[in-house]
């Protein structure tokens, strides 16, 4: 059965099909670690966490790279005003080095408690100066770059496509913009590597082009170079990014190899409060996943909110729709609890999913189709094989969820989490001591497709 994917960059419909044969690239842009992630941004990689298990169910190894902007995210899309991580370590009082650790760190727990797969790699941008370097000088060489009092830029007016990902309307925005662009050549030109000035920063490096640090959008093209080669299957990201980050990302591609970095281009949807805005990190006032669990709700709860709708379609949040989805969460738990297990998945039910999901991972048939199996005639083994099998791509971690009554403890959790990430790793004898410490806490283990299951003996 196809799997077909909407192509950002076609704005179609397209059959997928990977570069070499059983295996998929696949890169998703990653946080700034200047604060926390909140739950617009998890949005996005709970979209991505499905696409990789819709690409591992038709039978692709996935190479899922994610970055982490630790460096060169300015406080404005124009190449203006400070560095993020600069801005932070001075809101929080610590190093530039110490919050990226810190909100790389909460980032990571955050994915974990969504259930989301860790990626093949984290992409560091401050581990791959050398490689950005190297992709800016090439640049360079090409006739792509020049020049100005406060670093090197890439010239867009050399490239006939720029812009195309984002269908900017290139003359029209230089007839009427308004802003002060500096010593740029054009409003659409953008920074490559900035100079440091007279004041020093925390995070810079030497270059050929003198001390300094790497603009923002070079690490995404440097970093995915390196681990999925010159050009590779998916790139994905939020649709904040089409018309700067990736247009710009593409254009620095093009300049060096004659083409994108990607033959896919998959962008998930904003999710939005009550009142039509945008959640935002810029403006201060955002929700974390934290604040979701400070309230009492699961974070498994707003995974099932989200796959319940299409990750191109945008999402209205409210405390209603959240605890709408606990309570249908909660429910599913309790029934898949209930059934018989050993069965084996029905084929129809299965075609059906498969179909569903494979048709650009519309999640929210596929979930509507669960709740259809619990309703169905079949046999309540079949029932619960049928349902595992979907939750595989799903992930609702069902074959985890115990009745209150066996609720595991919160340390036992936390064994669970470091024996998953091993395993993940491929770091056995790690996951190995892991086991022996949950079964000395009085839990027997069983290992599912959605991971480690830990049952009081």
């Amino acid at each position: 059965m196809e799997l077909k994917l909407y192509d950002t960059y076609e704005r179609k419909l397209r059959p997928f099909g990977s570069l070499e044969s059983g295996r998929a690239g696949l890169y998703a842009c990653g946080p700034t670690v200047y604060d926390y992630a909140h739950i617009g941004n998890l949005r996005t990689y709970l979209f991505g966490d499905t696409l990789r298990r819709v690409l591992a169910m038709n039978g692709y190894e996935v190479a899922h790279v994610i970055n982490i902007t630790d460096v060169g995210h300015l406080t404005s899309d124009g190449d203006t005003g400070e560095d993020k991580m600069e801005k932070g370590s001075r809101r929080t009082r610590q190093s530039a080095w110490e919050i990226a650790e810190f909100y790389t760190k909460a980032f990571e727990q955050d994915l974990a408690h969504l259930h989301i797969l860790a990626p093949t790699v984290w992409a560091r941008a401050t581990d791959h100066i050398p490689e950005q370097i190297a992709f800016i000088a090439e640049i360079e060489r090409k006739g792509f770059s020049y020049r100005t009092a406060d670093g090197i830029y890439f010239d867009t007016q050399r490239l006939d496509r720029y812009g195309h990902l984002a269908r900017l309307n290139i003359a029209g925005q230089q007839a009427g913009h308004r802003v002060d662009i500096g010593d740029k050549r054009s409003l659409t030109d953008f920074a490559l590597w900035k100079f440091s000035g007279a004041e020093q920063r925390q995070m810079e490096w030497d270059s050929p082009w003198g001390r300094g640090f790497p603009g923002w959008h070079i690490e995404c093209s440097a970093m995915s170079t390196r681990y999925l080669g010159a050009l590779f299957d998916i790139h994905i990201g939020g649709e904040d990014h089409i018309s700067v980050h990736h247009s710009n990302e593409i254009a620095q591609h093009e300049a060096c190899h004659d083409h994108p970095p990607a033959r896919y281009w998959l962008h998930g949807a904003f999710l939005k409060l009550e009142g039509g805005d945008k959640m935002s990190k810029s403006d201060g006032g955002f929700l974390r996943l934290a604040t979701l669990m400070e309230r009492g709700f699961d974070p498994m709860a707003y995974r099932y909110l989200v796959l319940s709708a299409h990750y191109r379609s945008p999402l209205a949040f409210s405390w209603d729709a959240l605890d709408a989805a606990q309570t249908a969460l909660g429910r599913l738990r309790q029934a898949y609890y209930r059934l018989p297990a050993e069965g084996q998945p029905d084929p129809a039910y299965k075609e059906a999913m498969l179909a569903e999901l494979n048709h650009d991972l519309n999640t929210a048939k596929a979930l509507a189709l669960m709740w259809e199996v619990l309703k169905s005639s079949l046999p309540g083994d079949v029932q619960k094989a049928t349902i595992s099998w979907l939750d595989q791509t799903l992930g609702l971690n069902l074959d985890r969820w115990v009745p209150a009554a066996h609720t595991v403890p919160q340390a036992v959790q936390a064994l669970i989490a470091a024996r998953d990430l091993a395993r993940s790793e491929k770091r056995w004898a790690d996951a190995d001591s892991l086991r022996a410490h949950i079964e000395a806490e009085g839990f027997a283990v069983r290992d599912t497709a959605a991971g480690t299951v830990a049952e009081p003996r």
